[in-house]
């Protein structure tokens, strides 16, 4: 990321006032916008783009034109929403890696030009911290340093917080994604999209011990799903060459298999990694922190040590702008800004 400390706007003249951040994030389908004023959250709006759900998946064409049409009216709602003027906004920050390139464009290029018109700090955050810091915005608070398991659609990694400005990822996936695991299993048993949510919703009637599929082992804290997605089509494609009626059948038992072994892979890295560190404040983020059964295992698993476990509101799991203001605020505190020339980016390195 591109950052300083003089640009593009000013600066307030005493850091006793309080801070006011106006936050866009737009890295995929969602549109949204938030105000936090002293790292409190006082809006957080979403609009989602039901557009996609008929064609099983994001399209990214699609998801950018909807951004351009939702942007204006979802920042005047989050606006309303706080009781706050485009005057008391004290920076305007947004998501500007990684994610959908039309997407962040629309967000970012907003950002930039209410920057400069109102001259205004800009801030640019990336969407993975953001998930991160999610755990910042409600009490009880996590203690730093923190682990933090972060599974989304796109990612699945295991972040050490030292401080709101210090993270660095101990552990990722080599290949697919935890969400992935679960998007495909929804495909390949004809759930519509988007189906991770109906594999937990099954998952809760069926019992997760029925079926076993492969759990890859992987050394050090890395994760691994691509095995286990080949593991349930091969699965798949054997019980229903019996039956056809395999899946109908089944279906609870199915979803609730799968999800044990998910979370299983999942909680055995976080485990090994607070183990290895001796922290003991575990965090987890991420539209898959959604998932009532991964929470509930986390849960379980402080419990059973001892460690202190802390699950963000479901609004600040999936991608949503609360999350980028609280970090857009710590960054603020930290002189941490960005200049015009910032450009959004699909693929940018984790900072």
């Amino acid at each position: 990321m591109s950052e300083n400390i003089s640009n593009p706007g000013s600066l307030p003249e005493t850091e006793t006032k309080g801070i006011t951040i106006l936050a866009i994030e737009s890295s995929c389908d969602e549109t949204s916008a938030s105000v936090c004023k002293d790292g409190a959250i006082l809006s957080n709006f979403i609009a989602n783009q039901t557009v996609h759900e008929k064609y099983g998946g994001v399209v990214p064409e699609l998801a950018s034109r909807a951004h351009m049409q939702n942007i204006v009216p979802v920042i005047d709602t989050a606006l309303k929403e706080a009781n706050t003027s485009l005057a008391e906004v004290d920076a305007i920050a947004f998501t500007q890696a990684p994610g959908l390139i039309g997407s962040l464009l629309v967000g970012s290029q907003f950002a930039k030009s209410m920057a400069l018109a109102l001259n205004k700090p800009l801030i640019a955050v990336h969407h993975m911290q953001a998930h991160v810091l999610a755990n910042l915005i409600e009490d009880p608070k996590p203690s730093f340093p923190f682990l933090c398991l972060t599974v989304s659609g796109g990612h699945t990694q295991i972040v050490l917080a030292r401080s709101a400005t210090d993270l660095e990822v101990i552990g990722e996936t080599i290949d697919d994604a935890a969400g992935e695991a679960f998007d495909k299993t929804a495909k390949l048993i004809g759930l519509p999209y988007p189906g991770g949510p109906l594999v937990d919703k099954y998952a809760k009637e069926g019992n997760p011990h029925r079926f076993k599929f492969a759990e890859p082992q992987i050394e050090g804290l890395n994760f691994s799903f691509s095995g286990l997605k080949t593991s349930v089509l091969y699965f798949l494609q054997k019980e229903i060459k019996a039956n056809p009626a395999f899946v109908e059948e089944n279906l609870a038992d199915i979803c609730a298999s799968v999800q044990y072994t998910i979370i299983n892979i999942l909680l055995k890295k976080l485990k090994r990694a607070a183990i290895e560190t001796g922290i003991q404040d575990l965090c987890i983020a991420g539209g898959v922190s959604a998932n009532s059964g991964l929470r509930t295992a986390l849960k379980e698993l402080g419990e059973k040590y001892g460690w202190r476990t802390h699950i963000p509101s479901f609004q600040y799991c999936t991608d949503n702008a609360g999350m980028i203001a609280i970090t857009a605020y710590h960054k603020y505190l930290a002189g941490a800004f960005a200049d015009l020339s910032v450009t959004a980016s699909a693929r940018a390195e984790w900072s």
